[in-house]
């Protein structure tokens, strides 16, 4: 289990957290999870797709880094090749806890921010200092702070996103078949993308549904993304010299 704690000025005062950009670091991942009122940022950089956990048989959007487990494309030796980072990266080592507070009777549970203490970005001698040296927050503090509503609001709205695809079965299992320069061939499985058939075929109604609560634009920045895929493929060959 990682050693999750909540962030304060007295255990923490010395916290520093390193931002650069490295698999070192952790940033090593093949898929970044989103959501729909990030797609805008993400829609020319990435291919925005679906995962569906085995388990819980709940859908979550990312984005889509790599070709396999481990392999992030956008990493390299001057750091990360794209001019935007999805937030759940951005914010490690940082996420979102909740703590139980009880005034006058009344029970309620607030979000809090939390630090992965475990994370190779944790440092006390190198990165962006977390508090000052008097005890308040620092710049990248407050500027995580504020990345972090956004992600957790964006999360909190992401069962309300997928429902309201799978009830317009706008969701569709795809097979993703990548040839590269040398003949290679790789077969990507389990992910899902926006059913264009389904979208086409929508009454007035379900657009303005769509439309009002967000979702919409939504819906076509995941399918504009998927043009980034040859970006993808690029990257591969490059990387192995192809």
């Amino acid at each position: 289990m990682p050693n999750i704690q909540l962030l304060n000025n007295v255990d923490h005062k010395n916290l520093r957290v390193i931002t650069d950009r490295s698999a070192e670091y952790g940033d090593n991942q093949w898929f970044a999870p989103t959501f729909a009122h990030e797609f805008r940022n993400l829609q020319s950089h990435y291919p925005i797709v679906f995962t569906k956990n085995p388990e819980t048989g709940q859908f979550q959007a990312v984005a889509l880094l790599g070709f396999e487990v481990d392999e992030n494309l956008y990493l390299t030796d001057e750091g990360w090749d794209a001019m935007y980072i999805p937030l759940s990266i951005v914010r490690q080592p940082f996420l979102i806890g909740f703590q139980q507070n009880n005034e006058e009777g009344v029970t309620s549970v607030e979000p809090v921010i939390s630090v992965n203490m475990d994370s190779p970005r944790i440092s006390e001698t190198q990165g962006e200092p977390v508090f000052l040296e008097h005890g308040g927050n620092s710049e990248y503090l407050e500027q995580i702070n504020s990345l972090l509503k956004i992600v957790h609001e964006g999360h909190e709205r992401n069962q309300d996103f997928v429902d309201m695809l799978l009830g317009m079965d706008l969701l569709e299992s795809f097979v993703l078949d990548v040839e590269l320069n040398d003949g290679s061939e790789h077969r990507m499985s389990g992910f899902y993308t926006i059913n264009e058939t389904s979208l086409r075929g929508l009454t007035g109604d379900d657009l303005v549904i769509l439309n009002n609560n967000g979702y919409l634009e939504a819906v076509y920045m995941a399918i504009a993304s998927l043009a980034n895929i040859s970006t993808l493929v690029e990257k591969k060959n490059r990387k192995m010299g192809l």
